[in-house]
């Protein structure tokens, strides 16, 4: 038991040091040795500190991620699940835009000693979340940091609404979009979702963290509550 937890201790420490150096350099490096200025695209260090405390007070073991991006919440979320110490834990990650991204979240990953707790898919989104709901997938925590079009971010969290467990996590960036707002106001007021906590509104990131029913909410035509 002694062996594991000072591996475990060793894996948290080198993901904070990739973390610790991206915050600080705000700089990422490509696989094609290009650097690329990772802020305002990536969340802060406010944050990411967020959703690693929420991976932790609700003990999560599987989660999602839609949008890789430089890879720092991913890095935040990894933390999160190797401090809930669970060999079994696994992330998963939607992202068909790497190559736009150089592979600069693919590499912090590698970097940091992560890639064995995730799973890479290049897919959208709205292609990959039907399919996961057919396998009968399910996860504890969901993070919504994906395309920012309404239609899109609406997908996400209904679908998302149907694989995270029931009173399950959605932690969900840029509500600062009116379009992101939007959607979420229909899964609040339409779906008996709740609103657990929201950070102070900014200029390029404002998140929040919505909590999924433990039942779902009867409702039958004509159901529907304006947003």
């Amino acid at each position: 038991m002694i062996s594991k937890n000072l591996e475990n201790n060793d894996r948290l420490q080198q993901v904070r040091l990739v973390i610790d150096r991206l915050i600080r350099d705000g700089k990422a490096i490509g696989s094609d040795d290009s650097s690329h200025e990772i802020f305002p695209v990536a969340i802060a260090a406010t944050e990411g500190e967020a959703i690693r405390a929420w991976i932790i007070k609700e003990k999560a073991i599987n989660t999602i991620e839609i949008g890789l991006a430089y890879g720092i919440s991913a890095l935040y979320i990894c933390e999160g699940l190797l401090t809930n110490g669970v060999r079994k834990a696994q992330h998963t990650v939607l992202d068909p835009y790497q190559e736009s991204f150089k592979n600069c979240g693919l590499q912090s990953l590698e970097e940091a000693g992560v890639m064995d707790l995730v799973e890479y898919c290049a897919e959208e989104s709205q292609i990959a979340l039907p399919k996961f709901l057919s396998e009968d997938r399910n996860f504890d925590l969901a993070f919504v940091d994906g395309s920012h079009l309404f239609d899109r971010v609406f997908l996400d969290l209904i679908y998302l609404g149907r694989l995270v467990r029931p009173g399950g996590i959605i932690f969900a960036d840029d509500y600062q979009a009116l379009a992101v707002a939007k959607a979420i106001s229909f899964c609040l007021d339409n779906l008996g979702w709740k609103l657990e906590e929201a950070s102070p509104s900014d200029e390029h990131h404002q998140w929040v963290v919505l909590r999924t029913p433990l039942e779902t909410i009867p409702r039958s035509y004509p159901h529907f509550v304006d947003f």
